[in-house]
């Protein structure tokens, strides 16, 4: 398949709005620090509308806007809304019908008395985060999916906690039904979470479903929004019972599957993911008969599974892709694999065709389907790597491409070095993976070089290979680091032995994965063993924290953001899902970093953001003041910042400048010595 890229209207304008920077080194902290370009990126259902979040015009790369463009009209340009001066924007989503779903975000400051996340007493300072209306024109904003009732009798206290905690959010397109879409209302009062359908034109609701913290539904009808499968969890002593029930036919009852049922302790992952119309049996993602999740379908008349639809030795299936075109809707078309990056297959003969003619035309980049029309004449898909922040593009008439924008143009994969899937192992014998980073250009005849070990948040999460959003690690690789990121034992996404053998082990042998990572790529000639550090953030923090108080570990000095330090005062108070809490909160056990700050041994930076209300500020700040008369130790509050991404510019900012001064000084790092080409 030939690809042109001709010079369109629409190539001109993200020329013009996202223009490329020419630096000697693009991988300063200014150019991290600045918002992307271009991103949170749809294409609405019929093919006519594109929208994204891009820097505002004029802002220099610190402000956000809403952009829309008519893609039947892209000689008018695009439609561009800034953001207010409080309320910013932060993402956004192209409906059908015309309509724009838009989030934006607010600093807020006040008491939350237990609703949402933070303190039950006195002030918190949090954000309130709103999701409004509009059309491809942006003529007015209106409180997104708010004509449900809900208001009604409603105290002016709970309305608060239900602004703070995000009242109401968008499940599915519906891709089908001209104008209705699939939401969810949660009420924090009993935590009952209820569906509707709601029109888009007629701003009409019909209550679909009505659960509650026990039962949720499992499975809509893609074509109406109905609930055809759902989950019940019950007590059953210490443990929890995790039940399915499905619906008999279009109308009929929720029957019980027994052979769906599992104890929440077991951990089993099972993901009812669609049906196959035809037969009856549903599909279904699940690691009940293999390490790895894969994918079968289920018969609830018989009870019956099927052989393993898809599979893979290494790695988890991370879904089916289901067809959304009329003449062949929710037929299967593909499947991804959760490997290194998510990789896509495709079984259906045009969308095979296509992905396989992007995949050539942009050799070496990871190439994602995003959105398609009906005839496949407009395709919306994503390209990118390690070195190539990801970039947005439209295939017309499967044979044009046209690039949208790039999240960070800026970025000049020269300045990027080499990126590796890895595997090593630890001291009692599991393999871990790892992802490692390298400077560009190094060879290991230049000699060993300084490290950073830069376990993930969650724990129960994991890293990708590709452009790292956060920036940390181009910062750090181009600054001549090498960095190696663990999937420590705890981490989920890559085999249910990996997963359960964290439990309990915090800062124990989940923490032995993170050293054992630093003495391998001393082995292998990588390291310099007296300049190897530890990065986090979360439960990276964390791992951070507790580096800094094990004796005889392999770093030299430890940054930690937003750490958790004291797992006693945190309990089981550390997610607002109950059911997370059941069968996670139980796992968050090991070695206290509190309960031990008399052993430090190495120098600590310790940083968290002022409105950071998932891990607050005395988690780093009580263990600062344990240890600062111990080690060299530094704790930073960050104004206004956040726990999660998106982050503002000046938060980048002062975090990477902190981080600088650390592992140049503190840390014995000095001065980078690695060219960045």
């Amino acid at each position: 398949m030939k690809l042109k890229h001709p010079l369109s209207t629409f190539a001109a304008i993200g020329t013009l709005l996202f223009a490329p920077l020419a630096l000697a080194n693009s991988i300063t902290i200014e150019n991290l620090a600045r918002e992307a370009a271009i991103r949170s990126v749809s294409m609405s259902p019929e093919g006519d509308m594109i929208v994204a979040i891009v820097a505002a015009p004029g802002s220099d790369y610190k402000e956000t806007a809403l952009a829309t463009w008519d893609l039947n009209d892209l000689e008018a340009g695009p439609v561009v809304t800034p953001s207010g001066d409080k309320m910013k924007f932060i993402g956004a989503n192209a409906l059908k019908a015309g309509m724009v779903n838009v989030t934006a975000r607010q600093e807020w400051t006040g008491e939350l008395g237990g609703c949402g996340e933070g303190s039950v007493i006195g002030n918190t300072a949090t954000f309130v985060v709103k999701s409004y209306l509009t059309d491809k024109k942006h003529q007015e904003f209106e409180e997104a999916f708010a004509e449900t009732g809900y208001r009604m009798g409603m105290s002016d206290r709970m309305r608060r906690c239900m602004e703070i905690s995000g009242s109401a959010n968008l499940v599915s397109t519906l891709p089908l039904d001209p104008t209705k879409v699939l939401i969810r209302r949660t009420d924090r009062t009993d935590l009952r979470s209820d569906y509707f359908l709601y029109d888009l034109k007629t701003k009409k609701t019909d209550l679909l479903f009505r659960g509650n913290d026990d039962t949720a539904p499992a499975l809509f009808d893609p074509r109406n929004g109905e609930v055809l499968v759902r989950s019940d969890t019950e007590a059953k002593g210490k443990d929890y019972e995790q039940t399915y029930f499905m619906r008999e036919g279009k109308d009929g009852d929720f029957v019980l599957q027994p052979a769906l049922t599992t104890m929440l302790s077991e951990r089993y992952t099972q993901n009812v993911v669609g049906i196959n119309e035809a037969t009856g049996e549903f599909y279904v993602l699940t690691n009940r008969f293999s390490d790895k999740i894969q994918a079968y379908t289920y018969n609830p008349k018989t009870g019956a599974w099927s052989d393993p639809l898809v599979g893979s030795a290494d790695f988890n299936i991370a879904s089916l892709i289901f067809d959304r075109r009329p003449a062949t809707f929710n037929q299967i078309v593909g499947y991804a694999v959760q490997g290194p990056e998510f990789d896509a297959t495709y079984i259906d003969p045009d969308m095979s065709a296509i992905h396989e003619g992007l995949k050539a035309a942009f050799k070496g980049q990871n190439v994602n389907l995003r959105s398609y029309n009906n005839d496949l004449s407009r395709i919306l898909f994503t390209t990118g790597n390690n070195k190539n922040p990801t970039a947005y593009h439209v295939l017309k008439d499967r044979k044009t491409v046209t690039t949208l924008g790039k999240e960070r143009p800026w970025i000049d994969p020269q300045d990027i070095g080499e990126q590796k899937w890895v595997t090593y192992t630890a001291r009692d014998g599991m393999k871990i993976p790892a992802i490692l980073d390298l400077p560009p250009n190094w060879t290991k005849d230049q000699g060993p070089l300084p490290t950073v070990i830069h376990p993930h948040g969650g724990p129960w999460a994991r890293d990708y290979m590709g452009y790292d959003v956060s920036g940390w690690v181009p910062y750090m690789t181009a600054r001549g680091y090498a960095v190696l990121r663990p999937q420590y034992r705890g981490s989920n996404g890559l085999g249910r032995e990996l997963w359960m053998a964290g439990d309990a082990e915090w800062g124990q042998k989940m923490q032995d994965d993170k050293d054992d990572g630093a003495y391998w790529l001393v082995e292998q000639g990588i390291a310099d063993k007296d300049k190897i550090a530890i990065f986090g953030y979360s439960y990276g923090g964390f791992a951070a924290a507790a580096a800094v108080v094990r004796p005889d570990g392999p770093y030299q000095c430890a940054i930690s953001g937003a750490p958790v330090t004291d797992l006693a005062r945190l309990g089981n108070n550390w997610s607002q899902n109950r059911l997370q809490r059941r069968f996670q909160g139980v796992t968050v056990k090991g070695m206290d970093p509190m309960e031990n700050t008399e052993k430090a041994d190495i120098p600590v930076l310790l940083f968290v953001g002022s409105r950071d209300v998932r891990t607050p500020k005395w988690h780093a700040e009580n263990f600062y003041k344990g240890v600062k008369d111990k080690v060299p130790a530094q704790y930073e509050l960050i104004p206004d910042m956040p726990h999660s991404l998106p982050w503002y510019p000046r938060h980048f900012e002062s975090m990477f400048s902190l981080m600088n001064g650390f592992f140049e000084n503190e840390c014995g790092f000095g001065k980078p010595t690695v060219a960045s080409r």
